[in-house]
């Protein structure tokens, strides 16, 4: 075996812990060495190529990984990192890979290739009401490859704990509509089956339901050396937003797209089948 790589998908755990997830064959042929070299080469916000180089050991939490890796700042839940190690070299190389361009994904800037669905499960909304209710439809509904992810509005108030009776009702609805006026989520109708688990679009068979389905917002971000902080607090732009499949934007949207244009307030492009306009709105976080 003269080289072995595998591509994994970091996690919030992997760089709140410092440590990085070690493929099988490579921990078979390094699992009596001690210490463990990784070299760890990455190119900050894209751009700046660094090279960093830690010794440490191999342990098994329940897989296989190496801790005492210090990850560079601008690295997100999500990214991809190819792990390889070749018997010429005898250590484990960590690489990432950078983006053609910069892109935020709901306000996140990602500079390297990234996994969508984890990039989904991954994300911190907050403990915000709405971040909850968020939070609930991105880590305990079903994720697709492409991030977007479906859960039945009916569980919500047994698993986003803002509580039950009067109140939570009070305080899961408007949740519920604060998310939808962000454009963040779209009410779909869908299908669980005997298990819970969901649908979309439904499945023959399976008990209708109503979903909620989030589809992530990817966009152009700034290039580093703009004017491109993130801000917590603050007005969103009104924005052209990808429906799922098989929806269609409402007579309401295409009005409020209609007066964006003639306002010139985004540039003047007949919305695309599929596609639904969102108009400018105050987003907390």
């Amino acid at each position: 075996m003269k080289r072995v790589a595998r591509r994994l998908a970091l996690r919030q755990a992997d760089l709140d812990g410092a440590v990085c997830a070690v493929p099988d064959e490579i921990a078979e042929v390094l699992r009596h060495s001690d210490p463990v070299t990784v070299v760890l080469e990455h190119r900050v916000q894209g751009i700046t190529p660094t090279r960093q180089v830690f010794e440490t050991a191999l342990r098994q939490d329940p897989g296989w990984q190496v801790s005492g890796v210090v990850w560079p700042h601008d690295l997100r839940p999500g990214v991809l990192v190819t792990v390889s190690w070749q018997a010429a070299k005898d250590e484990i190389a960590v690489r990432t890979v950078v983006l053609d361009e910069p892109m935020r994904i709901d306000g996140a800037a990602y500079f390297h290739e990234y996994d969508p669905a984890v990039v989904t499960r991954e994300f911190d909304p907050g403990r915000s009401n709405r971040g909850q209710v968020l939070h609930a439809i991105r880590r305990l509904g079903r994720v697709f490859e492409d991030g977007s992810a479906v859960f039945a509005e009916s569980e919500l108030a047994a698993r986003c704990g803002l509580g039950r009776g009067t109140r939570g009702t009070f305080l899961l609805r408007n949740a519920v509509e604060q998310l939808i006026r962000e454009g963040y989520v779209t009410r779909v109708p869908g299908s669980v089956d005997p298990a819970g688990h969901p649908s979309y679009p439904a499945v023959d068979g399976e008990e209708p339901a109503e979903m909620l389905f989030y589809a992530p917002l990817v966009e152009p971000a700034p290039h580093p050396g703009d004017d491109g902080t993130e801000r917590r607090d603050h007005w969103v732009n009104g924005f052209v937003r990808k429906l799922p499949a098989g929806s269609q934007p409402s007579e309401r949207q295409l009005a409020l797209h209609r007066q964006a244009v003639e306002n010139e307030q985004i540039d003047a492009v007949p919305l695309t089948p599929g596609y639904t306009f969102v108009k400018k709105h105050h987003r907390n976080g």
